[in-house]
């Protein structure tokens, strides 16, 4: 009988664009859309029409939509979580 493996699950802000919510920066605001730095040389195309932020401001990014701003302390603290989770997988 084969050994019982545990499944290898990524938490990686970069893993699916569509499956998580994921910290970015906007580097850039085009009208209504932001280019938002996701960090790794990844830059995605948000709409901000449920938000008021500015270029340089941390955001939730989620299906295509900028949700939430984050200040710079929250920011941190999701990457930090996201991070230490990926590595006890």
């Amino acid at each position: 009988m084969p050994p019982v493996t545990k499944p290898v699950r990524s938490i990686s802000p970069m893993s699916d664009r569509y499956d998580l919510a994921q910290v970015g920066r906007i580097a850039r605001i085009e009208g209504e859309i932001a280019k938002v730095d996701l960090g790794g040389g990844t830059i995605v195309d948000a709409n901000m029409g449920l938000v008021e932020a500015k270029v340089g401001d941390h955001v939730l990014v989620h299906a295509g939509y900028v949700i939430s701003v984050l200040d710079m302390e929250e920011a941190n603290r999701i990457l930090a979580e996201w991070r230490e989770k990926r590595f006890e997988d």
